[in-house]
């Protein structure tokens, strides 16, 4: 059985981070999908409101868990017998970016591999940020997050 870790901080979780879920199940039997825990990091929403948010998004696909942690990703791989990260990018930099990780996290555990899998040209320019700021401005959401956790979002922002 394969599985892999499909890591991130999903603050708020969008159409681009669901995509590459939805890819990643097609590949792995079990994909874990892990909202990361920064302490040094004051996100929008707690890490509980980001896996509930994961969970609504992911309900269909059987092959999926949402987990937080907190911690090293290598070291966590090493505890959970996970050998292999997914990872979405959308250009040039978050691939620099994504590369530098994945050769950290292979020194730190050297049986982990990563994927990175470019995102779809329809979901090439969203962010989480991206979203944070638009939805600061009242704008319209749809596209950029999915429609299960839209309600959730748009009530972080109306305050």
């Amino acid at each position: 059985m394969t599985t892999c870790l499909y890591p991130g901080s999903f603050d708020p979780v969008t159409l681009g981070h669901v995509d590459i879920i939805c890819r990643a199940a097609r590949m792995f039997d079990t994909v874990v999908v892990g909202v990361l825990h920064n302490p040094e990091k004051q996100g929008c929403f707690s890490v509980e409101k980001r896996v509930d948010m994961l969970k609504k998004a992911c309900r269909d696909m059987k092959n999926v868990e949402v987990i937080a942690y907190g911690g090293l990703l290598a070291q966590m791989t090493k505890d959970m017998g996970i050998r292999t990260v997914v990872r979405g990018v959308r250009n040039v930099a978050d691939l620099e970016n994504e590369m530098t990780m994945a050769r950290i996290n292979h020194q730190l555990n050297p049986d982990l591999d990563t994927v990175l899998l470019p995102a779809s040209p329809e979901n090439q320019e969203i962010s989480a940020s991206m979203v944070r700021q638009l939805a600061s401005f009242g704008a319209d959401l749809t596209p950029f997050v999915p429609p299960e956790v839209l309600p959730d979002v748009l009530a972080a922002f109306s305050k």
